[in-house]
């Protein structure tokens, strides 16, 4: 079995404080850290505390490098279209460096329809603005003229090109992910088709990753990073309670934007709104069947959609180092390293 690298995902929405918030983050994050984690993400959202409550990713994540040592960290995601490509490129660089070498970064063209609006631009416009940023981003950090003969990027940063990840639902933008030869970021969840509304995310998933692949150029080594929702309790009566809160919020604002899911069932919610939650035993054997995870050369967890409190989600980030995740294929690289 090829090892997997692990990763923890945060989107930062704790019912207190946006410093409460950002400072409970950190401490899940040091913990990832201790129990041997390999990287730490975080999302930027503009404007709404429900969403993510981070709108500058790269300023939190200096913050973290501060305090950390080791695990790597990363952007899932910049939404690069409502963003100075230039700026993100010098920000990207100095992080970089003060993290001797730890950041990742992943890109993205899609958000909230209503942020595009705020930033001057129209949702059907974020491809093209993508491409043309993430052109002025590549040619600073490969040391290309900006503006002027005596502009370049300082610091240079040339290696944050092979650091790129995009994400993307669909396998058109899986391709173009490959043909860079960029990693490619998949979705802990995608809203299902109106010819297939009961699809399984691997079903989904599965032609994304074999248009990702097959447009690898030869010799290059695939990235794939499955982000997956999942919740690790000692005792699964709790966990299924935090579940029915969480979940039933999060299927209110899908049902908001059109999408049918139950009311009231919350094994239906949990199938649909693709969420591992429960013991050990329980996630994984629901893990187990989810075969593009399996495919997958890094594992992202995050506890959204259901949300528990701070120190349940401290618990969680314990029982998966310990149980979950060496059983999906990945070895504790730190304990190796200590060892």
């Amino acid at each position: 079995m090829t090892t997997k690298r692990l990763g923890f995902f945060t989107r930062l929405l704790d019912d207190t404080s946006p410093g409460e918030r950002y400072r409970n983050a950190v401490e899940q994050i040091q913990l990832a850290e201790r129990v041997g984690f390999d990287s730490a993400w975080v999302a930027q959202h503009h404007f709404h505390r429900t969403e993510g409550g981070l709108p500058s990713p790269l300023v939190f994540l200096s913050y973290v490098a501060a305090v950390t040592t080791r695990i790597r960290l990363g952007t899932g995601i910049i939404t690069l279209p409502l963003e100075n490509a230039l700026r993100v490129a010098e920000d990207a660089a100095v992080l970089d460096e003060l993290s001797n070498g730890r950041l990742e970064v992943g890109l993205g063209s899609g958000g909230t329809p209503s942020s595009f609006t705020a930033f001057g631009l129209e949702t059907s416009e974020r491809a093209g603005v993508f491409a043309e940023n993430l052109d002025v981003l590549l040619n600073a950090w490969g040391g290309g003229e900006i503006g002027h003969p005596d502009n370049t990027l300082y610091p240079a940063a040339p290696q944050l090109a092979d650091r790129i990840w995009q994400a993307t639902f669909s396998a058109a933008g899986a391709r173009r992910a490959g043909l860079r030869g960029d990693g490619l970021m998949l979705s802990r969840t995608q809203p299902r088709t109106a010819d297939a509304p009961d699809a399984s995310l691997s079903d989904i998933q599965n032609p994304i990753i074999d248009a990702y692949l097959d447009a690898l150029p030869a010799g290059a080594t695939p990235r794939i990073v499955a982000s997956r929702s999942l919740f690790v309790s000692d005792d699964r009566d709790s966990a299924l309670d935090y579940a029915a809160i969480g979940l039933e919020r999060a299927a209110e604002g899908f049902r908001r934007s059109g999408h049918t899911l139950p009311v009231g069932d919350l094994g239906e919610l949990i199938r649909r709104l693709d969420t591992h939650v429960g013991r050990v035993e329980d996630v994984l054997e629901t893990l187990s069947a989810d075969t593009a995870l399996a495919r997958a050369t890094d594992l992202t967890f995050q506890v959204h959609s259901i949300d528990p409190p701070h120190p349940e989600v401290l618990r969680s980030i314990e029982l998966i180092a310990d149980g979950v995740a060496p059983e999906l294929g990945w070895v504790n690289s730190a304990t190796v390293a200590a060892h």
